[in-house]
């Protein structure tokens, strides 16, 4: 018999280890390259006021970003988180500061039928992409009725909230941080977050094993549209007004900041840390960076999908040599 050399089955497990690690550093990695390339085409942006100019942004498209990984994490998709966000901005720019329980009530009333929509979509067995779909008009629709023109004005507390400006570190890394922080305790390090990551690793198992996964879709959802409802809150706090359309480009930045973070459309698996990552490195990217390299405005759209197609492709070699 031919004598196995000592360490020759832990190469392959050691491989297999820093592909892992290499993979879940992927989304640092990605933002750490858009910030050396803004550092290097223009040093004065890394800075206090630089970096709150540039990712005066990132907060809502944080908050997207993170609702819709509720969605990936079971298995379903929103193709209404853009338009969504578009409603909630004309509510809290409107009912919200003119009528504050009147507003209250409303975007209750709206994290309410995203969880009759999780409810629907499983009892149905429908698709969450057509039913989602279905609601992006319904909610655009909406929109124009509460704000049938650009205008409002966002509730005094919320424009001081948004314009808050700690010492030291500006306020959009810190909001980052906070909301990365929170939400990865919640979904990765409890019990019932488990749970509910497992809804759409193995629903099965948890069917299996007694739970409800009615009750698990519902909660999904609802926290889905509870993050939207503060997506477009902090969007109107940034923007001071509102319009109808002002939310409808981040359906797919939530998209692109969840699968640049890691997450992955089947199997459960999401990454809170990375999302936000992802979220920050769109923020980065869709202005800052390409302005800095001289890209016309009609172009940033196709630069940024070419960032995402970079990065992906970058997962797919990654994933191979895990397997």
């Amino acid at each position: 018999m031919t004598a196995i050399a000592p360490g020759t089955t832990s190469s392959p497990r050691s491989s297999a280890a820093r592909a892992r690690l290499l993979r879940s550093l992927l989304p640092a990695l990605s933002l750490s390259l858009v910030l050396i390339a803004i550092a290097w085409l223009n040093p004065r942006a890394i800075s206090y006021f630089g970096f709150s100019l540039m990712l005066n942004l990132a907060i809502p498209i944080a908050l997207a970003t993170i609702a819709q990984m509720f969605v990936i994490s079971g298995n379903e998709l929103d193709l209404s988180i853009g338009t969504f966000v578009g409603f909630v901005g004309c509510v809290t720019a409107t009912w919200l500061k003119d009528a504050p329980l009147l507003g209250v009530i409303v975007l209750i009333g709206a994290i309410g039928v995203y969880a009759l929509l999780g409810a629907l979509i499983h009892l149905r067995n429908l698709p969450s992409i057509v039913v989602t779909l279905g609601m992006s008009f319904v909610w655009q629709g909406l929109a124009i009725l509460v704000l049938p023109k650009p205008g409002g004005k966002a509730p005094d507390w919320l424009l001081a909230l948004m314009s808050f400006k700690p010492p030291f570190i500006p306020f959009p890394i810190i909001a980052a941080l906070v909301i990365a922080a929170v939400v990865h305790f919640g979904l990765m390090r409890t019990s019932y977050g488990v749970i509910l990551r497992g809804s759409g690793g193995n629903p099965a198992a948890l069917r299996r094993a007694g739970w409800s996964l009615l009750r698990t879709k519902i909660v999904l959802f609802t926290l889905t549209g509870l993050f939207g409802v503060l997506s477009g809150m902090a969007l109107i706090g940034i923007t001071t007004s509102a319009d109808a359309n002002i939310g409808n480009g981040y359906t797919l930045l939530a998209i692109a900041g969840v699968i640049l973070g890691g997450g992955e459309f089947v199997g459960g698996r999401v990454s809170p840390i990375g999302a936000v990552l992802g979220a920050l490195t769109l923020a980065l990217a869709a202005s800052p960076l390409l302005t800095f390299m001289h890209i016309p405005p009609d172009w940033q759209v196709a630069a940024n999908g070419a960032i995402l197609i970079i990065v992906l492709a970058a997962r797919v070699l990654i994933s191979r040599r895990e397997r």
